[in-house]
């Protein structure tokens, strides 16, 4: 009987407490603090491989261990790295029907080390005039499927322009093996009759260490224990911009995804609170969302999607949404009953979950759910943000100054009361029907 006694109070002393279960709430002063430190101007916009990323990375693996996380099961720590392959073109010169094209006019988009092109190595040519439009071409141009040489009207200098400040932009890729296509873009008219040219580049490529971070709260029922539920948000942004605009180069990221990421750390720390999760909650920042989604890529290639019960993904919730305070939307609203079930554990409270009112823009495809989603994972995001009239969206004005950090708070204050059933292991969401992942 003694035995029995002790083995009951070991019991008891791992469960919370009711004084514990009433206690636990969303922080509105971890919110302030956490957001105000990613958003901050010494974290250099958190721009994927840069030192800025690896400052934010730190900064919420620390946050992680405060508030008692553990690693993934397997893994040693918070940080889950894993490489990217970056290339970047050191020489490119063109001549046109024997004449040099100036440097400034040729753009060479390669992941070869080497090109030395002339018209005679069957690369496909595009001459594009005054008055016709490149965008149809763009994924030709930058993810070519077969060599290409594109003649752009000098008319079309400021299309080319921003060609070129597109393609500065860094272009990861997630496999070490390289395009074997490349595109060319020369500001030069296209002479009369069949051109020829030689075109001559050199690039190198950089093997670069990305970061997500990532912690674990198990589940305490037995029962449910091997299901998860994850709780995710971006935490990459553009970095410095150039030119400056009004004498301010660094694009913060504050609403994107500042906001979301620190959901995930007030949600983080909101259950660890509480303590009485059935089902394993993961919490994880993403990186390269803004490039990509490689984060979002390779931690679902580390998980098996059968045990994925649900996914919040939050993205930009730091501004109300267009049905005005206490409310947010939900991406692919109509492909699971994700977002019937969190609205019903809302019942009596003044928050409200809407289907998503963009549905143009395709967001259900636009953020880090989308890769769990093509394969059956009910995962979905939850945002708050105005895009089609958001102004301050990818620019330098997306400052802390510029959201509602009250109403942000209620938002992540909703999400945790929404995820109950989930988390309790009462509610189940139906599968998102799985898809074929685009590569």
């Amino acid at each position: 009987m003694r035995n029995l006694f002790l083995l009951g109070l070991l019991a008891a002393s791992t469960l919370p407490t009711a004084a514990q279960r009433r206690a636990a709430e969303v922080s509105g002063a971890t919110v302030e603090r956490v957001l105000t430190t990613l958003a901050a101007d010494d974290m250099q916009g958190r721009a994927t491989g840069q030192p800025g990323s690896l400052k934010a990375a730190e900064f919420l693996a620390a946050e992680f261990k405060r508030i008692g996380l553990q690693p993934l099961p397997g893994a040693t720590g918070f940080m889950q790295e894993f490489p990217a392959y970056q290339s970047a073109v050191t020489s490119a010169s063109a001549t046109l029907n024997g004449v040099a094209v100036p440097a400034s006019q040729v753009l060479v988009l390669t992941t070869q080390p080497e090109l030395n092109w002339t018209e005679k190595d069957g690369a496909d040519l595009l001459v594009l005039g005054p008055n016709d439009k490149i965008q149809p071409h763009f994924r030709d141009i930058f993810r070519p499927s077969k060599n290409l040489v594109v003649l752009l009207d000098p008319s079309q200098a400021a299309t080319f322009k921003s060609l070129a400040e597109r393609s500065s932009r860094p272009q990861l890729r997630a496999e070490q093996a390289a395009n074997p296509y490349s595109s060319v873009v020369i500001l030069a008219a296209a002479p009369t009759g069949p051109p020829s040219y030689r075109v001559a580049a050199t690039s190198t490529t950089a093997t670069l260490t990305l970061r997500n971070v990532a912690g674990y709260l198990p589940g305490h029922d037995a029962a449910h224990a091997a299901e998860k539920v994850i709780f995710s948000g971006h935490y990459d942004h553009l970095g410095i911009l150039k030119p400056a605009i009004n004498g301010d180069s660094i694009a913060n990221g504050a609403d994107d995804d500042a906001s979301g990421t620190t959901a995930v750390v007030a949600l983080a720390e909101y259950f660890k609170k509480k303590n009485d999760n059935a089902r394993s909650l993961v919490f994880v920042a993403f990186t390269a969302e803004e490039i990509g989604g490689f984060g979002a890529r390779y931690f679902s290639q580390q998980l098996d999607p059968k045990e994925l019960t649900a996914m919040f993904n939050i993205e930009m919730i730091g501004k109300p949404a267009k049905f005005g305070p206490n409310t947010a939307f939900i991406t692919g609203y109509d492909k699971s009953d994700f977002g019937q079930l969190l609205q019903a554990n809302l019942a009596g409270t003044k928050f409200k979950f809407e289907p998503d009112p963009y549905p143009e823009q395709n967001l259900f495809y636009r953020s880090d759910n989308a890769t769990l989603a093509r394969l059956g994972v009910p995962a979905h995001t939850i945002s708050t943000d105005q895009i089609p009239t958001d102004k301050l969206y990818h620019s330098v004005d997306d400052e802390v100054s510029s959201l509602d950090v009250k109403n942000m708070t209620a938002v992540v204050s909703a999400i945790a009361r929404s995820a109950s059933g989930i988390v309790a292991g009462r509610q189940t969401p139906t599968r998102v029907a799985a898809e074929k992942i685009d590569k």
